[in-house]
């Protein structure tokens, strides 16, 4: 299998790395990087993968140009979801019918492309609990070791559902737990009451995820935000399988050492994934008429931290 994966971010090197590393696929790996410049440096330097303190310079190609390139198997899309569309369209050349488009985005606001018919690809979603740090450009340090979910939102013919299957059994080769899942729209909501619950304070209150449990007042904001994306969860018809207050909790716990995506966006003043997190379960409940109050305000929040940054970022041009 052809795979390419767009996007030299954490997660986006953490799958080459793996795949690269493998004999079956390490022929077959293509990293793609929209920006020129960064592709070069990354082809001199290679992708820099850290395991437990152990380092590997990996020669994983990566290119800037999907048109020399030509259609692919496999595309995984490892971008921010605010990057997504100029992504997808950046990468068009790497389409075809059969192409399964891998989404590996946070949050739910990727979902509406299961529906476009726009994109001349099979899309498929997923979740992952890989957890991978970027510490500069093209290293990465893989935290922790997790799983990895597949789905399609809509019924797909045999063939697609068998390159699905393939694909996983590669993966579990190279070393990523991998599986498919019948209800990954459960699995992707699952994880949005994590992200729900976690992501925006630890950008507030400049925290790791264990440390946010060290405050009774943090705490319950937890819960008030997870509860409120419950309330929306179910008006969506959404099945919840295991109380997600309690699995956020216990993530903090899991995860306690690590810096959530989104404060490593505020801290390297990025824009933030708060729109297809927080907001987006604010969006909901307007549609629903669920009043989200937690929410609101941990979204208003997270905005200004995004602007004031900005205008930092900006005065020291």
């Amino acid at each position: 299998m052809k795979i390419g994966i767009i996007g030299p971010g954490a997660l986006g090197c953490l799958f080459a790395s793996k795949l690269f590393l493998s004999s079956d696929t390490r022929n077959e790996i293509l990293l793609i990087d929209h920006n020129p410049d960064r592709a070069t440096m990354l082809n001199d330097q290679g992708i820099c993968y850290t395991l437990d303190s152990v380092q590997q310079r990996i020669p994983i190609p990566i290119s800037s140009n999907p048109s020399e390139t030509g259609s692919l198997d496999i595309l995984f899309c490892c971008v921010k979801s605010h990057d997504l569309a100029q992504s997808l369209s950046f990468a068009a050349p790497l389409l075809s019918p059969s192409t399964l488009l891998v989404f590996l985005q946070n949050g739910i606001s990727h979902l509406i492309y299961d529906l476009q018919k726009s994109i001349s690809a099979i899309p498929v979603f997923a979740t992952s609990s890989e957890g991978a740090t970027l510490v500069a450009p093209g290293h990465i340090n893989h935290a922790g070791t997790g799983t990895t979910h597949f789905g399609f939102l809509s019924p797909q013919l045999p063939p697609a559902n068998k390159r699905l299957a393939e694909l996983t059994d590669t993966l579990n080769r190279a070393g990523i737990n991998s599986s498919v899942s019948e209800d990954i729209r459960t699995r992707i909501w699952a994880k949005l009451f994590i992200n729900v619950g976690i992501n925006a304070l630890t950008a507030i209150y400049n925290r790791t995820n264990g440390q946010l449990l060290t405050s009774c007042a943090v705490r319950s904001k937890i819960k008030l935000l997870v509860k409120e994306a419950e309330q929306i969860a179910i008006a969506s018809g959404i099945s919840i399988k295991e109380d997600p207050v309690k699995a956020t909790f216990n993530v903090c716990k899991r995860t306690a050492k690590n810096v959530s995506s989104m404060l490593q966006d505020v801290r390297n003043c990025r824009p933030t994934e708060i729109h297809a997190i927080n907001e987006a379960i604010c969006t909901l409940g307007r549609k629903f008429g669920i009043p989200t109050p937690a929410n609101d305000d941990v979204s208003s929040q997270v905005r200004s931290i995004e602007q004031e940054y900005s205008l930092q970022k900006h005065n020291k041009k």
